[in-house]
């Protein structure tokens, strides 16, 4: 196992353990990219957050590690519609963003899928560090 996966597996961790929490601190911000054809906003807030939290503590052990990939890598194919959404909208309530950050911004949900997948499924990361 390299240094370099196990570093980069940590940050992962780390990330998305935060962003997940973010959702429990912060609301109204992930309230206000849910597009409004879906239902329940609040309890999908606190989904999405909770299997974050999950996702990235995941990540840490060898046991878990490949459903942690795999349901993170789900989560941000799920999440997308909203991000685009914000972009569409052209602004992304409760923080100061330009339109352009937000659409500049999409194509990083295919670089965070290629590092979740780096981390956690591509065969060099099945055996435990």
């Amino acid at each position: 196992m390299s240094r370099a996966v196990i570093i980069a597996r940590w940050l992962a961790a780390i990330f998305f353990t935060a962003a997940g929490a973010n959702h429990f601190l912060n609301p109204g911000i992930y309230l206000g990219m849910m597009p409004p054809w879906l239902p329940w906003p609040e309890a999908m807030n606190y989904i999405s957050g909770a299997a974050e939290i999950a996702g990235g503590l995941g990540l840490l052990w060898a046991g878990t590690r490949r459903l942690a990939g795999w349901g993170l890598i789900a989560l941000l194919i799920a999440i997308f519609p909203a991000n685009v959404h914000v972009a569409l909208q052209g602004e992304m309530p409760g923080l100061d963003v330009s339109p352009l950050t937000l659409w500049l911004r999409l194509p990083f949900q295919a670089v965070f899928i290629a590092w979740v997948w780096w981390v956690a499924l591509r065969s060099e990361t099945r055996v435990a560090p």
